[in-house]
């Protein structure tokens, strides 16, 4: 057996860490929405605001070998896995200096160097590809995990149940990661599935099972500290069911009128920020200066990500048929 690893070490360096990868996402989030108003980001665009808890307490546990497959919500993964933000927001002005180049906008940033295999438009459809490279590692003997994000919205799909099934009949070292946030598009959980506790299906499949606070930043990062030591132990999957709340709508089409303003409000009185800031501040590991000097850095950081995307160059239109088409010899 290796050292365990799979507890949390909550010194006040890890706490501010896991305090600035949320507050991070979060001002990324509001600035992108801001930007969509004006018309500077178009087309698609689903936030992560209030879910922040979830990337940055698994992501952060993996190694830079293990890979990551994310949803169409996926810029607060990216941003957690390190993925430069004047490249991920000159993506989502859909520039050429994008992580894309310009080419998938906001559902599709992708990074190679840091094994991040991007976000995917279609609601499940990262389930089958997190499979097939966890079992691509395991056919080379690679000892990688591989980590696939998806919304409780993917239950209903079929991949959800083949990968799941596969991943289990031969053994492949992939976590499942569902980000549980009550809504599948504007359909309540319980309006959908019989069996609301997604968790409970995965184990249909002897995949072991854990279902966590996904507004519990401390909760999140324990568990994936579980799930990755089994993984890379078993070499079998794990599967884990972060139960959260997105504040903002579906995307930003979406008019809301499934949910009442009231639901919202409560969800945000308890959400991961504002919950891990308070405890903080009573454990007197952080102070207003800290949060202040988080903010602060964050904020220049946007400012300058902004001002690179602007400055962008737009992909010459003569080279748009590229990796579109095969290039005949």
């Amino acid at each position: 057996m290796t050292a365990r690893d799979d507890k949390p070490k909550l010194s006040r360096a890890h706490c501010l860490d896991l305090l600035r990868h949320m507050i991070r996402v979060r001002m990324f989030e509001d600035k992108c929405a801001e930007l969509y108003t004006t018309e500077k980001i178009r087309g698609f665009l689903h936030l992560y605001d209030g879910e922040e808890a979830i990337a940055a307490g698994v992501i952060p546990v993996l190694q830079l070998r293990d890979r990551i497959v994310a949803t169409y919500r996926e810029h607060g993964h990216a941003l957690v896995r390190g993925l430069p933000m004047a490249n991920v927001m000159a993506e989502m002005y859909g520039k050429f200096e994008g992580v894309s180049a310009g080419r998938g906008g906001s559902m599709h940033l992708f990074d190679a160097e840091t094994n991040f295999y991007g976000g995917n438009a279609i609601v499940g459809g990262g389930l089958p590809m997190a499979t097939g490279l966890a079992l691509a590692d395991k056919m080379r003997a690679e000892k990688v995990v591989t980590v696939c994000f998806f919304g409780e919205g993917a239950a209903a799909e079929g991949e959800f149940h083949e990968s799941l099934n596969l991943a289990a009949l031969w053994s492949l070292p992939v976590l499942f990661v569902c980000e549980n946030n009550c809504y599948a598009m504007g359909t309540a959980l319980d309006r959908s599935e019989s069996e609301t506790d997604i968790h409970a299906k995965a184990a249909c499949y002897q995949i072991e099972t854990e279902a966590v606070d996904g507004m519990d930043v401390v909760a999140v990062e324990a568990a994936a500290r579980r799930a990755v030591h089994s993984i890379r132990e078993t070499d079998k999957p794990y599967f884990l069911e972060c139960r959260t709340y997105r504040f903002r709508a579906h995307s930003m089409f979406d008019a809301q009128l499934y949910r009442d303003k009231a639901e919202v409000e409560e969800w945000r009185s308890k959400g991961p920020i504002v919950r891990f800031q308070g405890w903080l501040a009573k454990s007197g590991i952080a102070h207003p200066e800290d949060i202040e000097k988080i903010e602060s850095d964050v904020k220049e950081e946007i400012e300058e990500a902004v001002a690179f995307a602007e400055a962008g160059s737009w992909e010459p239109v003569e080279k748009l048929t590229r990796w579109v088409y095969a290039e005949r010899a």
